[in-house]
């Protein structure tokens, strides 16, 4: 076995130095690196070409951000959406290609290749330990990464964290209220109103920001439908009262999630017909289904919702 694959095996990457220990020459590694075997991805940090090409954009940045760290020790903490992505927590619309660090040296803001260095007021509690690695707290990795975003991703990086169990609504808004005069922070607010972890993933996260900028009415989340007997028959994603309408988010991976051991995946969207047909029948409402793609189309989509909760006029 080799070693460099066990070490690759457990950090994600082997450094140059460790690749001369294993017995590599300089010439070795820029031959191993030129036929494709291993692949450099950063300044003396390398990983084997087949397993990165397995790799997600998600866990590319966690083996990139484990490197950075190694060559850059204690003096930095990983934060932004490092932090984020480190956090384990859903990272939808956030830019991967760099690995972000705030100094905790005192050291300058800078770009410098594929790391950004950021300046910051830490303490002792703003830093926490992850897989062995120092981070900035959840809920100021979520904040710092939000301010540099648009208002719906910093909605979904909010919902991400009080979905995970990150943190809770108390300990954002405190997290904000220390940062709201920082550099691009002021626009936070807006997002943070309408953050509340009830949203079960990012499309329906993604949704309840349509509606708000679009000026539809803001529907209750995750509304119980139960029977005449008082046993559940489902939970609806967005449920509008008056009238009463249903709403639903179908993302790509919502029958996976349906599906249980040996199940085919036709029975689990049968499955959820059914469901769907008796929601229905049980509140004499109707239902609209909203996908990623209604997302791309703001126009036809608002037009869509207004006819369906009755305000096309």
């Amino acid at each position: 076995m080799d070693p460099l694959r066990l070490i690759a095996d457990e950090v994600g990457f082997f450094t140059r130095q460790e690749a001369k220990s294993a017995g590599y020459g300089d010439r070795d590694i820029t031959r191993m690196v030129r036929r494709g075997i291993w692949r450099r991805i950063r300044r003396a940090a390398y990983v084997f070409a087949d397993v990165w090409r397995q790799l997600d954009d998600v866990e590319r940045h966690l083996i990139r951000s484990a490197a950075v760290m190694h060559s850059l020790g204690d003096a930095v903490a990983l934060s932004h959406a490092s932090g984020v992505v480190r956090h384990r927590l859903d990272s939808w619309g956030l830019d991967l290609r760099r690995v972000h660090v705030t100094r905790l040296d005192g050291g300058a803001g800078r770009v410098e290749g594929d790391v950004v260095h950021h300046e910051g007021f830490c303490v002792d509690d703003d830093v926490e330990v992850v897989d062995g690695l120092q981070v900035l707290r959840p809920e100021r990795c979520v904040l710092e990464a939000g301010s540099r975003v648009r208002n719906e991703v910093a909605l979904c990086l909010m919902d991400a964290g009080l979905r995970a169990g990150a943190y809770d609504l108390t300990r954002l808004q405190a997290s904000f209220d220390l940062m709201r005069h920082w550099p691009f922070a002021h626009h936070l607010e807006i997002p943070l109103a309408l953050a509340d972890g009830r949203s079960a993933s990012v499309g329906e996260s993604r949704g309840k920001w349509f509606f708000h900028a679009a000026g539809l009415p803001m529907p209750e989340l995750q509304h119980e439908v139960r029977r005449s007997d008082g046993s559940l028959a489902g939970v609806t994603d967005w449920y509008w009262p008056r009238p009463a309408k249903l709403g639903e988010f179908d993302g790509k991976l919502k029958y996976g999630r349906l599906l249980r051991p040996g199940q085919d995946p036709g029975d689990a969207v049968f499955e959820e017909k059914r469901r769907e047909d008796e929601l229905r029948e049980i509140t004499g409402a109707p239902m609209i289904r909203l996908i990623w793609a209604d997302y791309d189309t703001p126009a036809v989509t608002r037009e869509r919702l207004n006819r369906f909760l009755g305000r096309a006029g």
